[in-house]
């Protein structure tokens, strides 16, 4: 699917995936609507992006997901119409289960679960009268394979997955496209501002994730699979990669492996 003038809508575009894949999505000619909480972040991305005049801002925030049918209605006035939303936007968590406050986990799936879910559900209409379009969800390896010190945020990307591919199933007659993007380790401040079990920010980075790949890397990667409207592909090093598939293959040995996944 050729990109140049789709309209796409990008969450969490004011940093690590989502503007990195806003600036490459520029350079492609598509016209963008960048959302997060942080607008003063987003101006920045904007200016930095390679068409800046045809990317339009509307920030929201994906925890208060009563107002996101409104802010959709706002988005497609922007340009008449969106042909794809790609549900960025998200926090992680760290901390041991027992350890973790429950208006922690309720936050993850705030957040994670109920503000994408939200999201998609108030342009659906819009994607269905039209007979076309493409959710595009960043969920997480861990979405598939849950490590230690991360229940909440493997419980909401679990979830995505059970949501999307039901909707998949749904939607398939009119035309819509449901890809989900399972990221491994990514250079960004995901883990630096994950919540801890108090919901106090992390405030450092993981070994693992500042030996990730790089944002830029990750997001020519994932507009490659949009654009072949892949139901669903892992994007990340070896060993992410090889956990999925042993998932399948021997998900006891899997258990074992996961039991000595180092938790800084």
């Amino acid at each position: 699917m050729d990109l140049k003038n789709k309209v796409i809508w990008i969450t969490g575009a004011s940093s690590g995936i989502g503007e990195a894949t806003t600036i490459e999505l520029s350079k492609m000619d598509c016209k963008l609507i960048i959302s997060s909480r942080n607008e003063q972040q987003l101006e920045s991305v904007k200016k930095a992006a390679m068409h800046p005049k045809n990317i339009k801002i509307l920030p929201l925030d994906l925890e208060q997901y009563e107002t996101l049918e409104a802010i959709t209605h706002k988005a497609i006035e922007l340009f008449g119409h969106i042909d794809i939303l790609i549900n960025n936007g998200g926090i992680s968590q760290r901390a041991l289960a027992k350890d973790t406050l429950l208006k922690v986990d309720k936050k993850m799936m705030d957040v994670n679960y109920f503000g994408t879910v939200a999201l998609s559900k108030a342009l659906l209409p819009h994607f269905t009268e039209r007979k076309s379009g493409q959710f595009v969800v960043v969920t997480s390896v861990v979405g598939k394979v849950a490590t230690p010190v991360r229940s909440s945020y493997s419980a909401s990307k679990h979830a995505l997955h059970g949501f999307f591919d039901s909707l998949r199933a749904e939607v398939h007659k009119y035309n819509i496209v449901v890809t989900l993007i399972m990221p491994g380790y990514v250079r960004t401040r995901l883990s630096f501002n994950a919540l801890v079990g108090n919901g106090e920010l992390q405030n450092k980075m993981d070994v693992a994730t500042d030996n990730g790949i790089l944002p830029e890397v990750f997001a020519k990667k994932m507009i490659r699979a949009m654009s072949r409207k892949k139901r669903e592909v892992v994007i990340g090093g070896l060993k992410e990669t090889a956990s999925i598939y042993l998932k399948r293959i021997s998900p006891a040995l899997l258990a074992k492996v996961v039991r000595k996944v180092n938790v800084t």
